[in-house]
């Protein structure tokens, strides 16, 4: 394969009629330029230029060879020029992955960005399991871990911490009676837990007692959306994050179950593989999410779940 270097510079000593002119052009010694041309003529075994003191004609072979490396040439300004104009403004698809449990989150601040940046798209993946970035092409993934992610591969942007209570409508804690952290593996629960039907709630007490309750649940799904529902029509006690616990709670749908029991705060964070060569778009995500995933927590509370009103009366 020819050196690109070659070429551009013999087609400069063409398109600027001579090696001196062609020098002065590019700024570049003269000397360099005829190594060069002599290394491609050598490489091609072909005489490109028949050179003299006084004058350089450029053969007939020479001028098929330059006129195939100007097509050449500007295919490759072209290309240069797409990825110009990818890095210059936000534009075109942008991946992400994010946990079912916050797609309301996420949903609730997605407008604003298209209205800011129109000329990108998202493609969003909404699950639950851990994401290969690289096997499966995603620019930034969203997650909730116990800790951060620690792979050499990926850089980290903490966003929060989040946590998890417990809690269940009025009508089911009417029905079942008082809730102790001992009983509390015998009521009827909610969880995340969606493979098996033993779960266990790892809790932590605001004095600084732990305990293991291991449960039963009736259903387990990753979508907190669908346990909040459950939890509001009476199916059982939920371990949901902070905001869905306190816009049920606002509205008399749910009431706190052991208020001074919680999950272990999860750190919610951004993960994305390399902060060099970021598109522009990509860029603009990370910025966003960053900026306005936290407040959009504060936000979503005020927000009335779906069907709230349906089962305020219960």
């Amino acid at each position: 394969m020819q050196d690109l270097n070659d070429l551009v510079l013999f087609a400069a000593v063409v398109k600027n009629n001579g090696f001196s002119s062609a020098a002065r052009a590019l700024n570049i010694p003269k000397s360099k330029l005829s190594k060069h041309v002599a290394r491609l003529e050598q490489q091609l075994d072909v005489r490109l230029m028949e050179r003299s003191t006084r004058k350089l004609r450029v053969t007939e072979i020479g001028q098929a060879f330059y006129e195939r490396c100007e097509s050449i040439l500007s295919g490759v300004e072209a290309a240069e020029a797409v990825v110009a104009a990818a890095k210059s403004e936000p534009s075109g698809v942008v991946r992400l992955a994010c946990p079912l449990g916050f797609t309301p989150v996420v949903g609730h601040i997605l407008p604003e960005f298209h209205r800011r940046y129109p000329g990108l798209r998202i493609l969003i993946t909404t699950t639950n399991r851990r994401i290969d970035l690289i096997e499966e092409r995603i620019d930034v993934a969203l997650r909730v871990r116990d800790q951060l992610d620690t792979d050499n591969n990926l850089i980290v942007r903490k966003l929060g911490d989040s946590r998890r209570r417990m809690v269940a409508s009025p009508g089911l804690l009417r029905r079942i009676g008082p809730v102790s952290i001992e009983n509390l593996g015998t009521l009827p629960t909610l969880s995340m837990n969606e493979q098996h039907v033993t779960d266990t709630w790892q809790l932590n007490h605001a004095g600084g007692t732990k305990k293991d309750v291991v449960h039963q649940p009736i259903i387990g799904c990753g979508d907190f959306g669908i346990l909040e529902q459950a939890a509001i029509a009476g199916v059982g006690i939920a371990l949901l994050p902070d905001y869905y616990c306190e816009r049920g709670i606002r509205n008399g749908v749910l009431a706190p179950v052991l208020a001074d029991w919680s999950s272990n705060d999860a750190i919610v964070h951004l993960v994305f593989t390399s902060r060099l060569g970021i598109l522009p778009g990509v860029r603009a995500l990370i910025d966003y999410l960053a900026n306005n995933l936290p407040g959009a927590f504060s936000k979503c509370k005020e927000v009335d779940p779906p069907g709230a009103m349906l089962h305020a009366a219960e």
